[in-house]
């Protein structure tokens, strides 16, 4: 097994990915700060997780990376409410 076999592995790499397609279409003037923000920190997200993977032998490091993993989960939450307060992306529509 590797850190490519965890549940949460390819949900995080699936999602970085589809804010990369979807951050292609932000305003040329978000280049360097917005777009490459919140490529950043979506991809840490799924660094993260390999990481604390590596580390699973060592409970304390362990956590860390997984918290490290969370940060920028959070850190990519706060950017998608900024794309979405500047109308560079839509809320998805969902049927209940």
């Amino acid at each position: 097994m590797t850190f490519k076999d965890l549940l949460a592995f390819p949900i995080s790499f699936d999602l970085a990915m589809e804010i990369f397609r979807v951050s292609k279409n932000f305003p040329k003037k978000e280049k360097y700060s917005l777009t490459d923000q919140i490529r950043r920190s979506s991809r840490s997200v799924s660094a993260g997780i390999a990481e604390s993977y590596r580390k699973r032998a060592y409970t304390a490091h362990f956590k860390s990376k997984l918290s490290d993993a969370d940060m920028g989960n959070s850190e990519t939450g706060v950017w998608l409410d900024f794309a979405l307060a500047c109308e560079y992306i839509q809320p998805k529509n969902t049927k209940s």
